[in-house]
């Protein structure tokens, strides 16, 4: 079978060897005669699942011992809801302090602001979102009940290289096309979310990591659902949950370990996004639209010299194998996603199709 080169941007490519071992224990998951979306979720084989996952992210992300990990339905977006809901009450003032970098934080502010105010304290709308703003922490409220950023932007490729030091303020961050692509400090963080669809698993999940002494702040009205501390109380088991996604996880934790966990794939994720970046970076009819100080490793956004090539390009990449290099209509352009299961050979089919393209219709 001829399988595609896929850089779209979620749901993205899972490593191969990941979805070969589910076709595999698909029908008869450890010979219990049971596919693994049949048995419950409270049974003792999905229990080991669930652990299973507990145990390799904090292995691999270095989780502190006082930081939960809960499984939440919905996906990221679903966060920029459960967000305020469970946080927007950890000071009186019921305040929340934005870093706008693109459409996932404008629309979790505007989500905010419907339960509490919701302070936009630094912006590079006026650019496009090409780059990561400039932001005074000094500055910061510190009434704020947490400061909140999108640590890597899909539509504009852009990410924080560095994180900013709210002090006090819980720092929140939106991680859900970069978690487990680079080594962070979690202790940084107050949370920690992210969708599962780049880089750890199928779409309708959301992983969240949060620091215990935040648990407890919710508004009344939360939905149980959407409460953290009750996905802490009760193991992200307070109804069925995906267990499909969970498992899929698991896989996709182990196959991270194997490539040399997080450390790995960093270098890994750099050395690729380097070949594409360095091949744009010399061309006259490539440019890449994100300031080259704030690129993403996960997400590179680039223009053609004559946009109404644009469409050509799409389509022979397509006849070429490489499938979803259409950019973000917010953007325009092309984008390759090149989250941590794309291979090194992906982006150098890539670059050898783009330099192809560039001698024969640039």
């Amino acid at each position: 079978m001829n399988r595609i080169i896929n850089f779209g941007a979620g749901p993205a490519m899972l490593p191969t060897s990941v979805m070969e071992k589910a076709q595999q224990e698909f029908l008869n998951y450890k010979n219990m005669g049971a596919s693994v979306i049949e048995i419950s979720h409270r049974s003792p084989e999905f229990e080991d699942i669930i652990n299973h996952c507990d145990s390799m992210l904090r292995t691999l992300a270095e989780v502190p011992d006082n930081y939960k990990i809960l499984y939440v339905h919905g996906g990221a977006q679903m966060q920029f809801s459960a967000v305020p809901l469970n946080l927007i009450n950890y000071r009186p003032a019921r305040k929340a302090s934005f870093v706008l970098t693109g459409n996932w934080a404008v629309k979790a502010s505007k989500e905010t602001a419907r339960y509490g105010n919701s302070i936009n304290v630094a912006s590079s709308e006026g650019s496009n979102f090409d780059r990561i703003p400039d932001w005074n922490t000094d500055a910061l409220d510190q009434e704020s009940s947490y400061a909140y950023i999108t640590s890597n932007n899909t539509l504009y490729g852009t990410r924080w290289h560095n994180f900013p030091d709210t002090g006090d303020v819980p720092l929140v961050a939106d991680m859900t096309s970069e978690f487990l692509s680079r080594k962070i400090d979690v202790s940084q963080f107050g949370v920690i979310f992210a969708g599962l669809q780049k880089n750890l698993g199928p779409a309708g999940l959301a992983l969240v990591i949060i620091r215990e002494d935040l648990l407890d702040h919710a508004l009344a009205e939360t939905p149980m659902l959407l409460n953290y501390k009750v996905y802490d109380e009760q193991h992200s088991l307070a109804n069925t949950n995906n267990t499909f996604a969970i498992y899929m996880m698991s896989l996709v934790l182990d196959w991270l370990k194997e490539q040399g966990g997080v450390e790995g794939i960093e270098k890994s994720n750099n050395l690729k996004a380097a070949h594409v970046y360095d091949f744009i970076d010399k061309s006259d009819f490539f440019s890449g639209t994100a300031h080259p100080d704030h690129r993403s490793i996960m997400n590179v956004t680039f223009n053609l010299a004559d946009n109404d090539l644009l469409g050509k390009f799409l389509e022979d990449a397509l006849r070429s194998d490489l499938y979803a290099l259409k950019g973000h209509r917010a953007v325009g352009g092309a984008r390759a996603s090149i989250y941590n299961a794309m291979p090194m050979t992906g982006c150098e089919a890539l670059v050898n199709f783009m330099d192809e393209f560039e001698r024969t219709k640039g």
